[in-house]
Formats: structure tokens, C-alpha cells, sequence
């Protein structure tokens, strides 16, 4: 077990002028680590919050839900009365063209204080949600067209942040080309972007980091009703391998020992995965002061 995190670690301007991607998505492996989604989102709401205390910027892709996880982070940026929008959140041309523009207008002035909202076109740009539609919804038919979509909305994610962490997230049943947080993770390497890989809630993090040859995250027994894992996913990892066997390849290149990385993926604290994020962040020279 690595030191303890230095005193600093969360220190109130460690983040500051950092935006911090966060992908996350439930994991099917909760109940079977003896969690609830519940507890899930008490931390990742912690953790967001912790983010956002030590001067960093949240950023996320994903709905506007009631029952999702934009809202809920949404309510909890309330909590520390900002002076600035602190969360910046993304919606992918699927997810808003799914809403009544009045619902789009409502949401953006209710949540106006505590989040930036960026509506994306289907390439990944952003977008006057209003352009080319009324105000009845134009939910989008076409699979492939999905794809594009949520592909694009990811490319735009990894040019606004700093750093990418990945907690939780499906294996399958997913509308994308990849799980979602694996394809984050792919393009996040890609753009050479410090990834932090907390794998203690399993999910689809939990065989990114084993792909990637990060050990620490939970054994999770395998279900008696297993299905057979889908192809994209199969695919998805191998390209993630493919990292590993490219000559030159030392690790995560996140600012983080092997000995910390491995601490991270089987970390469940928020202060903890928060507080490797930092050290990592300030080893690479990224931590601002300004």
C-alpha cells in the first residue's frame, strides 16, 4: 500500500483551472459486490463535489433524464452555493432532439446557475438546439445514426478536459459503437489524456483496467445467468490491448506509481480516487495555480 495522500492532496485550489472529464455509468456488478446504486451515487456525488472543492470543473456526457445521472449531479453542485457554473455538461444531437424545446429551455434556466449545458449536433459540434425543428420533439430512428451521435458528443468531451476518470459502466446493452465508457477511455488515450481508472464498483472500468494491465479491481463472481459477451465489447478491449503491446508502453501515463494506479482501481472512497487524481495531475505539472 502506497504512503498515505499527502495533506494537500485536496487542498482547496489543487484542481483549479483543470477540467475533469467523469465517465460513469451503473454497474451491474453492485449487487454482487454487495453495494447498492443507491450508495453509487452517494459517491459519485461526493466525488464530483470533492472534484469541484478543490477548483476543478466536472465534465459530463449524458441525459437530462429525470431518473438519470445529469440531474442528480445537477442538484448536488446546489449544495455548494458556486459562485460559477461549475459542471459542464454535454447532450449528445440524440439525447436533445428526444425533448420538447420547452423542456430544453426550462432545464437550461433552472440549471443555469450550476451547469453549463452544450447541446451537440450529430457530429459532435456544438449546436442551436432550436435549428431545423419546432418545438415537438424529433427522437432519432436510425441506430447507425445513434452511434454517430454518441461518438461524436465523446470526441468533443475528450478536446474540453484535462484528465478522464472512469468509474462503473456497462458491459452490454448499449446504444454506441462501444460501451460507453470504454470508448471513452480509448479516445481518451488516444488524445494522450492522463486516465484515472477507479475500478472498485466493477463494471465495464473493471476490464479496462484489467486490458490495460492495471491490477487492484474487485473479483466479481460471475452471475448464474450469464450471457455470452457481446462482440463490441470484445472488440473494444482488444483495441485497448493494443495499447499495452505498442513498444514503449510503461503504463498509465497519469502522473500515478503502478503501486497507486493499482490502489486507485480497487479504491471505493471518494476522497481517495479524488485525492490520487490530484497527486497524479500535479506530478504531470498540471496542477494550476492560476
Amino acid at each position: 500500500m502506497p504512503d498515505g495522500l499527502p495533506t494537500d492532496a485536496l487542498a482547496g485550489d489543487s484542481l483549479k483551472g483543470l477540467r475533469i472529464g467523469v465517465s460513469v455509468g451503473t454497474s451491474a456488478d453492485l449487487d454482487r459486490l454487495g453495494l447498492a446504486e443507491t450508495e453509487f451515487r452517494s459517491v459519485l456525488g461526493e466525488l464530483v463535489g470533492l472534484v469541484v472543492a478543490a477548483g476543478g470543473t466536472p465534465v459530463y456526457g449524458g441525459s437530462l433524464r429525470q431518473d438519470g445521472y445529469t440531474p442528480f449531479l445537477i442538484e448536488r453542485m446546489r449544495e455548494y452555493a458556486p459562485p460559477s457554473r461549475p459542471l459542464l455538461n454535454t447532450l449528445a444531437w440524440t439525447e436533445h432532439r428526444k425533448l420538447p424545446l420547452s423542456e430544453l429551455a426550462d432545464q437550461r434556466q433552472r440549471f443555469g446557475r450550476y451547469a453549463e449545458i452544450v447541446f451537440l449536433s450529430v457530429d459532435g459540434e456544438p449546436v442551436d438546439p432550436a435549428e431545423g425543428r419546432g418545438e415537438d420533439p424529433v427522437p432519432e430512428s436510425d441506430p447507425g445514426t445513434t452511434r454517430r451521435a454518441l461518438t461524436g458528443m465523446r470526441r468533443y468531451l475528450m478536446r474540453q478536459v484535462d484528465a478522464h476518470l472512469i468509474l462503473g459502466g456497462r458491459r452490454g446493452g448499449f446504444l454506441g459503437t462501444l460501451p460507453g465508457l470504454l470508448e471513452e477511455a480509448l479516445l481518451a488515450l488516444e488524445a494522450d489524456l492522463p486516465v484515472y481508472l477507479a475500478a472498485g464498483y466493477g463494471g465495464v472500468t473493471a476490464e479496462i483496467a484489467k486490458a490495460l494491465g492495471v491490477p487492484g479491481a474487485p473479483e466479481v463472481p460471475e452471475p448464474s445467468d450469464a450471457t455470452p459477451p457481446d462482440p463490441r465489447l470484445l472488440n473494444g478491449l482488444d483495441r485497448l490491448r493494443q495499447f499495452t503491446d505498442a513498444p514503449g508502453w510503461t503504463g498509465l501515463r497519469n502522473g500515478l506509481t503502478a503501486e497507486e494506479n493499482q490502489w486507485l482501481a480497487g479504491s471505493r472512497s471518494p476522497r481517495e480516487i479524488a485525492g490520487l487524481a490530484s497527486r497524479g495531475l500535479a506530478q504531470l505539472g498540471l496542477r494550476r495555480s492560476t
